[in-house]
C-alpha cells in the first residue's frame, strides 16, 4: 500500500491497480493535493467507465476537450479521468478503434505543455505492453495497486501502518496490540479495514485512545479470521470451546461450497506445525516468553531467515506477527512430545478422512479430543 497523498514531481498521474478501493482513496487524495495547490474554478472529473468502445471514444473525446480548454480562474486547472475501464485487456479495451484513439492521445501528451494543467487518471488493471501506459510511465507518476495478499510476508505491518494512519486522521490513537488485533481480524481487505477504522472510532466517541476492549466488542472477523478461532481453541488446550467451535465451522462447511472438513484439518495442521517451530525457536533462545508484542515483532525480526523452511507454507516467519505472538503463550500448554503426538494424529485423521466411511465430523472430534485430553 502507498503512503498518504505527497507532493508529486510529474504533473501527470496514473493511479491504477486491482485494489479497487486503494485507487480510489488514493486517486481522491491526490486530487484533494492538486485542487488545493491550484486553486481555482476550472477543474474537471471525467467518467472513465465505459461499456463499449463508443462510450470509451465519448470519455477520451471529453479529455481532449479539458486538456484544450484553458483555466479562466485561478492560476491551474486539475483534469481527472475517474474510474478509467478501457486501459485493460478485456474486449473494450482491445477493440481497433480505441486503441488508435488511445495512441493518438499518447502522442498529444508527449507535446502538451501542462504549465497550467495536470492530468489524473485512475483505474482498474492497465496492460503495461500498450503504447498509452509506457507514455504515462515515462512522462508522469504511476502508481500500481495490487493491494495486500496473504502470500505477502509484510502484509499485516502494511496493514497497520495504513489503519494508524486511517485513525489518526479521525484524531484517534490506538494501541499495539489493540491494532495487530484489528488487523488480525480484518485480514488482508483495504475496504473492511477501513469499515473497521470508521465503527471502532464512532464506539469510542470522544475518547481519543482505542484499546483491545474496543476491538473485541465491535469489530467483526472475517472468514480467514473465524478459521483462527478453531486454532486458537487448540492452541488454549480449551475443550469445549474447541468442540464449539469445530461445530461452527462443520455447519459453515455445509453452506460454503468453498469449505471442506479438508480445509479444517489443513488449518488445524498449520496451527500445530507453527506451535513446534515456535517452540524451537524458543528453545534456540531467539525468542522470549515475553508479553509485550513490540518486543516480540523485534526478536521475530532477529530469526535467522536462512534457518527456516523456504516453503511459505511451513514457515512461521510468513504468519501475521499477531497470530504468531498469540501462539507464544499457547506453546507453554504443550510439551514437545505432545506436539509432534498431535501432528502424527492429525495424519492419521486425514487418511481416516480420505479412505474410510466415517462421518467427517466425528473423526475431527475424536482427533481434537484426543489431542487436547
Amino acid at each position: 500500500m502507498p503512503p498518504t497523498a505527497a507532493r508529486q514531481p510529474a504533473p501527470l498521474a496514473l493511479i491504477c491497480g486491482e485494489d479497487e478501493f486503494a485507487v480510489k482513496q488514493r486517486a481522491r487524495e491526490l486530487h484533494a493535493l492538486w485542487t488545493q495547490e491550484l486553486g481555482g474554478m476550472d477543474h474537471e472529473t471525467i467518467d472513465g467507465a465505459a461499456g463499449n468502445s463508443r462510450e470509451a471514444l465519448e470519455a477520451l473525446g471529453k479529455l481532449r476537450e479539458g486538456l484544450q480548454t484553458l483555466p479562466f480562474f485561478g492560476s491551474g486547472k486539475v483534469i481527472w479521468l475517474k474510474n478509467c475501464t478501457f486501459l485493460g485487456d478485456d474486449r473494450t479495451a482491445s477493440s481497433a478503434a480505441v486503441t488508435e484513439a488511445l495512441a493518438g492521445l499518447a502522442d498529444e501528451l508527449k507535446s502538451f505543455s501542462f504549465q497550467s494543467v495536470r492530468l489524473l487518471i485512475s483505474a482498474g488493471k492497465v496492460d503495461k505492453r500498450k503504447t498509452f501506459f509506457r507514455t504515462l510511465d515515462k512522462m508522469g507518476y504511476v502508481e500500481n495497486l495490487s493491494g495486500w495478499s496473504l502470500d505477502d510476508r509484510d502484509w499485516a505491518s502494511q496493514a497497520e501502518a495504513w489503519g494508524r494512519r486511517a485513525l489518526k486522521e479521525r484524531g484517534k490513537t490506538i494501541s499495539d496490540s489493540a491494532l495487530a488485533e484489528l488487523v488480525a481480524r480484518v485480514g488482508p481487505h483495504t475496504r473492511q479495514l477501513d469499515m473497521e477504522v470508521e465503527k471502532v472510532s464512532l464506539y469510542v466517541g470522544e475518547r481519543l485512545e482505542i484499546d483491545l476492549r474496543d476491538v473485541a466488542a465491535v469489530c467483526a472477523k472475517n472468514k480467514s479470521a473465524r478459521a483462527f478461532a478453531l486454532g486458537d481453541a487448540l492452541g488454549d488446550r480449551d475443550l469445549p470451546r474447541l468442540l464449539r467451535c469445530l461445530d461452527e465451522e462443520l455447519w459453515e462447511v455445509k453452506l460454503d461450497p468453498n469449505k471442506s472438513e479438508i480445509g479444517l484439518l489443513y488449518g488445524l495442521i498449520s496451527k500445530v506445525r507453527s506451535m513446534i517451530l515456535l517452540k524451537e525457536m524458543v528453545r534456540e533462545g531467539w525468542i522470549q516468553g515475553e508479553g509485550d508484542f513490540n518486543r516480540f515483532k523485534t526478536q521475530l525480526s532477529r530469526v535467522p531467515a536462512d534457518q527456516m523452511p523456504q516453503d511459505r507454507k511451513f514457515n512461521p516467519l510468513a504468519i501475521n506477527p499477531y497470530v504468531l505472538f498469540k501462539a507464544l503463550s499457547q506453546v507453554k500448554r504443550y510439551s514437545q512430545a505432545e506436539l509432534v503426538r498431535a501432528m502424527d494424529l492429525l495424519l492419521q485423521c486425514n487418511r481416516r478422512l480420505v479412505s474410510s466411511g466415517l462421518e467427517e465430523a466425528l473423526v475431527l472430534q475424536q482427533t481434537l479430543v484426543q489431542i487436547v485430553s
